[in-house]
């Protein structure tokens, strides 16, 4: 159903991909959904000003990974977040062990990241 996903339909992917079993309706999927522009915000801040909130930002992860699985959040986050964020996005991904090895292997950690993971 879908061979690529495009701006036209990866909002109808994330719903055929979203597992939620408390979900009593929509606005739980659409709240959901607004965490990827959350962690857009986050990103942006961080490359902005250096200041970042790395617990905040591993929590929206772990949500997403939970309601539409790892590979489908995964799918979802590079599509809707920008390739400039994407250093922090995968060191943030490897941290929680979501990402395998070949995935991403064009783009390096940050580094700065890393070492505020490591700390936790």
């Amino acid at each position: 159903m879908f061979e690529e996903i495009t701006r036209d339909n990866w909002l109808l992917f994330a719903q055929k991909n979203y597992s939620n079993p408390t979900l009593e309706d929509n606005v739980e999927f659409l709240e959901d959904i607004k965490r990827f522009k959350y962690l857009k915000r986050l990103f942006r801040k961080y490359k902005t000003t250096g200041d970042v909130k790395i617990r905040l930002i591993i929590n929206h992860i772990v949500v997403l990974q939970n309601v539409f699985g790892a590979d489908v959040a995964i799918t979802l986050l590079l599509f809707k977040i920008d390739r400039e964020y994407w250093s922090v996005m995968k060191t943030v991904l490897n941290y929680l062990k979501l990402l395998y090895q070949h995935e991403m292997g064009e783009v390096d950690e940050d580094e700065k990241i890393k070492e505020m993971l490591r700390e936790l």
